[in-house]
């Protein structure tokens, strides 16, 4: 059965369901790219929660390059779910990460929201088969799997349920590549999708290395941060993998290193999470973080990724061997469209 859905487009207006830190990442973010938002949430603080959000996520988006029309406060926040659903041509979902809840928030919304448009969730391990059980309607249910912050982090995974339409899903990673996402749509249903199962695993991990006295929780961050993520942010890990094999590529390198797979190297079974291994962890954390302040932790992480995505649009622009996302991006001028220079006043495409 063939569903009709609204023209990318013609959309203007979307609404934002959640306005925590991951759903006003993304309205901070829908508003940089020219939309008008308007976000459901009823707590009482969520107004002045979400406009301090948008204040301090803005001058990033500004780095980054916004799009045409543009405008911090062209938000609204509702109370009245159908108020805040009627008119948009898109919902995000950012509702806590508990099941009961996104089971009955996600069949008020397609119950409510206009018949063409879509909804995505941003939830970060549910599927849309489980989370869509109480919908009437779940043919426009997908899951838009962000990555914190959503404003800077251009990845989505996308992947619908078992009674999601084929065409909502198409739509759906349509949508996010049109407003500059970088989107994978998955082939079918992953607990915890693609990224946060690798990224589980190396947390996983480095728990078990600071509950064994291993390492500390500066000395890990330490060994990505100066380590294998100086290679991940172009390559990824299954590349840098191919170049570890030399000019035998790949195949060199499972060959020759394929026994160590076996050695007892990694646990990939999450520790015990003792009030010890907690309070080690907090501690650690607070010991790395030393006399700075959330918002300074903040700022640098922000002017960080806006450095190392304006870098990484260049290279996969200038250098073949950095095209592997797609010859047609760096051919359309990836790194002007997306992100221009530090000094580029261009807006974004």
């Amino acid at each position: 059965m063939t569903i009709a859905l609204r023209r990318i487009d013609d959309i203007t207006q979307v609404t934002c369901v959640g306005a925590g830190t991951i759903g006003g990442g993304w309205a901070a973010y829908f508003l940089s790219r020219g939309l008008s938002v308007k976000v459901w949430d009823p707590s009482p603080d969520a107004p002045e929660k979400l406009e301090r959000l948008i204040d301090n996520a803005w001058p990033a988006l500004e780095a980054l390059g916004l799009q045409p029309g543009a405008n911090k406060t062209n938000w609204s926040v509702h109370t009245d779910l159908a108020e805040a659903l009627a008119g948009s041509g898109f919902v995000q979902e950012s509702a806590p990460e508990v099941l009961d809840m996104k089971q009955d928030l996600l069949a008020d919304i397609a119950r409510l929201a206009d018949a063409d448009a879509v909804i995505s969730s941003s939830t970060s391990g549910y599927s849309m088969t489980d989370m869509a059980q109480k919908a009437q309607d779940k043919s426009r249910l997908v899951v838009g799997h962000p990555f914190n912050p959503p404003y800077l982090i251009p990845l989505v995974e996308v992947v619908g349920g078992e009674e999601t339409a084929p065409e909502a899903v198409d739509w759906a990673a349509e949508w996010f590549d049109a407003i500059g996402k970088s989107v994978i749509k998955m082939d079918r249903e992953v607990p915890g999708f693609i990224a946060n199962r690798l990224q589980e695993a190396l947390w996983r991990e480095a728990l078990h290395m600071v509950n064994e006295g291993e390492a500390t929780v500066e000395q890990i961050d330490l060994s990505i941060t100066d380590g294998p993520g100086l290679r991940w942010p172009l390559q990824g890990p299954m590349l840098t993998f191919h170049l570890a094999g030399g000019e035998g590529g790949m195949a060199h390198m499972l060959d020759h290193f394929g026994p160590s797979l076996l050695s007892p190297w990694t646990r990939l079974t999450a520790p015990e999470l003792t009030d010890r291994l907690r309070d080690m962890v907090v501690e650690g954390s607070n010991e790395e973080i030393d006399a700075r302040t959330f918002n300074e932790l903040v700022q640098a992480r922000d002017a960080s990724i806006i450095a190392v995505r304006q870098a990484i649009q260049d290279i996969r622009a200038t250098y073949p061997g950095g095209r592997e996302r797609g010859a047609a991006a760096a051919a359309a001028g990836a790194a002007q469209a997306l992100l221009g220079s530090p000094n580029d006043t261009q807006e974004d495409e």
